[in-house]
Parts: structure tokens; sequence; C-alpha cells
């Protein structure tokens, strides 16, 4: 491996939902734990599953299938929430399965294709080649833009 290379790869997590591989970049996220208790919260947007109390600190549970327009399927064992420090707020992201951590080259990830719009292409920054595999790299600024949680909220 290069130095050139060993200095541009950035630590990712990768999670599933449902056939898919997503990456969040490792630095944003705080743990990853199992989901145990979710306290529903009157008049959510459909996609907050409610809060969960996580090391101490009460905390809002985004159910990402939800938000990117996926059937919602029952927890199991492998269902994560990854505890994420975005901008200056903390979110819980649950996610079929997360447990992969890799290193990602920057020159491996490439812009979304311009045709890829909705709700899908709005939340990817990029793509990324890892082996035979492609994974959609998140951009979670927008995937929890508060203006759109706070929109929904107005009745």
């Amino acid at each position: 491996m290069s130095d050139t290379t060993t200095k541009t790869a950035e630590p990712f997590i990768l999670f599933e939902l449902g056939k898919t591989t997503y990456g969040i970049q490792s630095r944003l996220v705080q743990q990853m734990e199992m989901i145990e208790n979710i306290t529903p919260v009157p008049k959510a947007p459909p996609f907050v599953e409610g809060v969960i109390l996580s090391r101490g600190q009460v905390i809002p549970a985004v159910n990402l299938r939800v938000r990117f327009g996926f059937d919602k399927i029952p927890y199991d064992t492998r269902t994560r929430l990854i505890v994420a420090n975005i901008g200056n707020r903390t979110i819980g992201l649950v996610v079929d399965t997360a447990r992969e951590f890799v290193q990602i080259a920057s020159e491996s990830i490439q812009p979304p294709p311009e045709k890829l719009s909705g709700l899908s292409g709005k939340y990817l920054a990029g793509i990324a080649k890892l082996g035979e595999r492609l994974i959609l790299i998140m951009d979670v600024d927008d995937l929890l833009n508060l203006a759109d949680l706070e929109s929904m909220n107005q009745d």
C-alpha cells in the first residue's frame, strides 16, 4: 500500500438495508448497539421510531428503511442502532445489520450518477467500489435534514 493511499483512505462503518450495503464515516459514529426498548413519540414523522436511552442519553431513533421508502420489517438479532453525531445532534439510525469496519480510499469514491434523484439520491455522497461490491456512501447531513423533521411535526 502506498503512502498516498494511506493518507487518502478514510474509515467507514458498513451497514445493510435490504440487500444494499451503505457506508457512514466512522468519525461520525459514537457507538453501535442492539436495539432494546424504543419509546414511541406522539406526532413524530413515520421514519422516527421514537426515542431510546443510550448510555444515559435520550436520543431519537430513525428507521432508515422507512426513511428510504423501504418496507418496515420486524427487528431481529441482527438489527443495529448506529448512534451518530451529526452536526450538533446525536441520533440513532436503525439498520438491518452493521458489522463491518473498512478503509475506503477517497479516489475509489465516485459521485452518484446525476440521474439518481428522489429520496435515495438525495442521501448519497458517492458510490465506492470495494472489491466486487458497490457501497453507497451516505450524506448524513441531508439524511437528517432538520427542516424536514420540523416541517413534518407542524400541524
